[in-house]
């Protein structure tokens, strides 16, 4: 079975309310591809709908070349953790995995092989009612492995992990996509897709805003601006500010400058004695492109005091 997910003019409406509209992308094997947006912006409505949970308005979503309701063996097609809630609370750790395992015709030895893969080797035996968030987590992802699937799809996996467990999960991504397979991560942890995600597939009121990789998003991102370093700021940024720079304070010792080149920034400051220590070209976080990014997408937006006036 092929290992991607392709998503191509996916739409659907609930009511006057527009969840997706015509979606596409793809999420290749090889690749941890995140899956990027708002609150509100369609990833979880598109990740039902990849698995035939929701029913779309138009378009397709395939798993390996075909609908996931047509997969003969679905555990072993796609793998994936929507909810990680969605286990009886009475029901212990390793006995949830065998009834899945039993249901889709899997061998009981991989319910060990999944639990010592997850970390979960001294909590097989406790009811999963009484497990932590991350716990219900790594239960979450146990299952979605059951099936040593080609695809795997995770709705924000890091929720409620610690940083163990959080470098864990960025190492199993890893690897799983290291092996061939196509994994799609959802998540609102830009820091962790920088450091994991091959590709980013970004989307805003349930339309496709970017689909590219991490790289050229940050590349695109820093678009030749220019970190200052100084102890004397609000001189260097009135200075740069007069000759037509945009100019950001970043921190207690630096400020951003957009609009001329470095060799001009020096030359500027030099000539107005304006004390500055270093210049650099700027590297746009993952943070700060995403925001640029889905900044007119956001629906719910809190107000600072000054607009609140």
């Amino acid at each position: 079975m092929e290992a991607t997910i392709e998503v191509r003019g996916l739409r659907k409406r609930y009511g006057a309310a527009v969840a997706v509209d015509d979606l596409s992308f793809t999420a290749g094997p090889g690749q941890v591809t995140g899956f990027v947006g708002p609150n509100g912006a369609g990833k979880s409505t598109t990740m039902r709908m990849i698995m035939g949970l929701d029913r779309p308005d138009g378009g397709t979503a395939l798993v390996g070349g075909k609908p996931y309701r047509s997969l003969r063996t679905p555990l072993c097609g796609l793998g994936a953790m929507l909810d990680a809630s969605a286990v009886h609370p009475a029901r212990r750790a390793r006995d949830h995995l065998r009834w899945l395992a039993h249901a889709g015709g899997l061998p009981a030895r991989r319910v060990d092989e999944v639990i010592e893969l997850t970390g979960l080797g001294g909590a097989a035996r406790r009811r999963a009612g009484g497990f932590s968030l991350g716990m219900r987590q790594r239960l979450g992802i146990a299952a979605a492995l059951l099936g040593d699937p080609p695809v795997l799809m995770f709705d924000e996996p890091v929720n409620g992990l610690d940083p163990e467990g959080i470098t864990w999960i960025r190492g199993l991504l890893r690897s799983l996509a290291a092996e061939g397979r196509a994994v799609l991560v959802s998540s609102h942890l830009m820091s962790e897709l920088e450091g994991g995600a091959d590709r980013l597939v970004v989307i805003g009121r349930g339309r496709l805003i970017a689909d590219t990789s991490v790289g050229d998003l940050l590349k695109a991102a820093s678009r030749g601006r220019v970190e200052v370093r100084t102890t004397a700021r609000q001189d260097v940024m009135t200075v740069l500010a007069r000759a037509g720079a945009t100019v950001t304070a970043t921190g207690g010792d630096a400020v951003t400058v957009a609009g001329i080149p470095s060799e001009q920034i020096i030359a500027l400051l030099t000539q107005a004695g304006a004390a500055f220590s270093g210049i650099a070209e700027h590297r746009a976080s993952l943070e700060e492109a995403y925001m640029e990014l889905t900044g007119d997408a956001v629906e719910f937006r809190a107000v600072t005091g000054r607009e609140a006036r």
